[in-house]
């Protein structure tokens, strides 16, 4: 077992040194530079997503996402960090009190 972990840490290793010392010999195109920073919003919006929807393999149920959706909602609207959370948490709360699961 410790062997696979130092193999694995020493690939690891590897492969972020590897960025750093290859970074001058690649070239990318204007549009790759362009997207890259797109793909790690989609990235984070996809693991936000499954994150509020699902529970292990199961879907979360309605009151999670709902959850979600009012403390997005807030955000968008600039509400302080802390009302944010409490608000999302709150909601998730009643609705789950509600016997909306």
């Amino acid at each position: 077992m410790i062997v696979a972990i130092l193999v694995l840490a020493a690939g690891t290793y590897a492969f972020r040194l590897s960025g750093v010392l290859l970074r001058d010999r690649l070239e990318l195109s204007a549009s790759l530079q362009r997207l890259l920073p797109i793909s790690a919003a989609a990235l984070l919006a996809a693991l936000a997503a499954t994150a509020a929807l699902m529970a292990g393999s199961e879907f979360a149920g309605f009151a999670r996402p709902a959850g979600v959706l009012a403390g997005a909602l807030l955000a968008w609207r600039k509400a302080p960090f802390v009302v944010v959370v409490i608000a999302a948490a709150a909601v998730t709360a009643l609705l789950r009190l509600a016997g909306l699961e």
